[in-house]
């Protein structure tokens, strides 16, 4: 019989389902690390919240560990490397605090509309300020959402219920979604310069890093209203309280901070600022769920092999699993490379195998294909939370097979359809195992797509490619691999170079002042 530990206070009903789903299940809660490592050998599953931290030296110690499961969203206490390289799949709950979290950032808007905590605070001190507190409406305000998936979702719909005006930023908001959901869709330059109140629903990336920085926050309306109750990090905090000082922002509200816990954050005592402690989650009926939750994923996993929102692995059966490795190495690859060079949001993908790859299941090759496109915006996307994640912002995904023979024993295609238009690379196995490009845009290119990688488009002209080794030389940039394809002879070539360092943005900078080069772009794979 399965064995599972909760190591954090969970609601009950958690460890009745493990029950009646029949697994033993031992709720002993508040355990230091080196009491933790001393039992968690003899459990096969580990459900916590946020308080256990699982660390590589508690994984060290997990003998017969099979599965994680965090109740909740946010896994940053467990070492997902660690637990991968040790085969321990980790849940998380994603959905099942999304209505707590966007009823707490609504919450928050009132609090800043009406300036709640500094009446509340003035009145109980017996001052009775009737006169110093002019709030302003919700009604007919614009609300500008950074980040509309199923939390920006919602807090749009009871936004809508409360007559706000709904414009949102979201890279993967196609237009049919935004007109599900009634919100108008705009790009960041739009949002800041007609937003009322913003409300970030983003997750924490190296491109929405600071995504309220000082710049953007100057290029929004005097006055503006700002909530945050997504992940510290999306505004520069520093700017944030100049603002405030200044009166440009007229009211912020934070529920999360870059560094937790916020105990002496210099926007403590400013003026219109208003902070709760992570309380997105904090309700009781989100508790009931992520709990319900997490313990129906780890039972169907522990009992059938089941796997629900696993954040380190894709969903295959151990027949599967050995064909379709390569394929899906492949195949995140190619998304990747969409990704990366794609302009604008897509509005559909559709992933064509041919050949050798027409006999295979084909869900875990989109599946790594969507992935590879999703994570360029989101480091938390994987092989299994990829199609919910596309299928939450309205992403069409098309699934082709054909039985013929082409130019290679097998292919596989992926087309992303943007207002610029359709974006088309291919890509196939060497040997049965090595990932290879061999069309990228329509232009034939055999290359591997691995590390730092640079992508030039340019005329073909003679003199060319001396002048860009000179220019990389100039730089101390090694040239590792070179790969060369053109439509025609004096036409557009596509050049793809894998180089020892990182392409830094003043190189890229050099390379389009290049004569000829019409893009040029630094690519990374893992």
């Amino acid at each position: 019989m399965p064995k599972v530990l909760i190591s954090d206070k969970m609601d009950p009903q958690a460890a009745a389902i493990f029950r009646a789903r029949g697994v033993e299940v031992d709720e002993i809660t508040g355990k230091t690390p080196d009491e933790l490592k001393a039992i968690i050998g003899d459990y096969d599953g580990l459900a916590i919240r946020s308080s256990t931290k699982v660390t590589k030296d508690i994984l060290a110690h997990a003998t017969n560990l099979k599965v994680i499961g965090r109740a909740g969203i946010g896994v940053d206490n467990v070492d997902i490397p660690a637990a991968s390289a040790k085969g321990v799949v980790v849940m998380n709950t994603p959905f099942g605090n999304s209505i707590t979290t966007a009823e707490h950032a609504i919450a928050l808007m009132f609090a800043l509309a009406r300036q709640l905590p500094e009446a509340d605070a003035s009145t109980q001190a017996g001052k009775w300020e009737k006169n110093r507190f002019m709030g302003v409406e919700l009604y007919a305000k614009t609300l500008a959402l950074i980040g509309c998936g199923n939390i920006g979702s919602i807090v749009a719909e009871r936004a809508l219920g409360l007559r706000m005006k709904v414009i949102a930023y979201d890279p993967f908001l196609t237009p049919e979604r935004a007109l599900e959901l009634g919100v108008e869709k705009v790009d960041l330059e739009t949002l800041l310069a007609r937003a009322d109140f913003i409300s970030l629903h983003t997750p924490l990336t190296d491109q929405t890093r600071n995504i309220l920085s000082a710049e953007a926050l100057a290029k929004t309306k005097k006055g503006i209203r700002i909530v945050n109750c997504a992940r510290g990090g999306l505004i520069d905090e520093a700017a944030l309280k100049a603002g405030l000082d200044s009166g440009h922002i007229g009211g912020a509200a934070l529920d999360v901070f870059a560094e937790e816990p916020a105990k002496a954050s210099p926007l403590f005592g400013t003026p219109g600022f208003v902070s709760t402690p992570h309380l997105g989650a904090s309700t009781t009926e989100a508790q009931v769920n992520v709990a319900i939750q997490v313990a129906e994923q780890m039972a169907d996993y522990l009992v059938s092999g089941g796997i629900t929102n696993a954040l380190n692995v894709p969903s295959l059966s151990a027949e599967e699993a050995p064909k379709l490795k390569p394929y899906m190495a492949l195949a995140e690859k190619l998304g990747s490379l969409v990704g990366q060079l794609s302009h604008g949001a897509p509005g559909g993908v559709a992933i064509e195998v041919e050949g050798a790859a027409a006999s295979l299941n084909q869900k875990p090759i989109t599946s790594a294909v969507l992935a590879g496109m999703l994570r360029v915006h989101s480091d938390t996307v994987n092989m299994v939370n990829a199609p919910f994640l596309a299928k939450e912002r309205g992403l069409d995904v098309r699934e082709v097979r054909h039985d013929r023979e082409g130019d290679y024993h097998t292919l596989v295609r992926v087309t992303v359809k943007t207002q610029a238009g359709e974006r088309s690379v291919a890509g196939t196995l060497f040997g049965d195992q090595a990932p290879r490009l061999v069309e990228l845009f329509g232009i034939k290119v055999e290359a591997d797509l691995a590390g730092h990688m640079l992508y030039v488009v340019n005329e073909d002209a003679p003199g060319f490619i001396g002048r860009l080794g000179s220019t990389l030389g100039d730089a101390g940039v090694n040239i590792a691999t070179f790969h060369l394809g053109r439509r025609s002879a004096g036409g557009e070539a596509v050049l793809l170079l894998s180089v020892d360092e990182p392409v830094t943005a003043a190189l890229i900078a050099q390379v389009r002042a290049l004569p000829g080069v019409r893009t040029a772009m630094a690519l990374g794979f893992a």
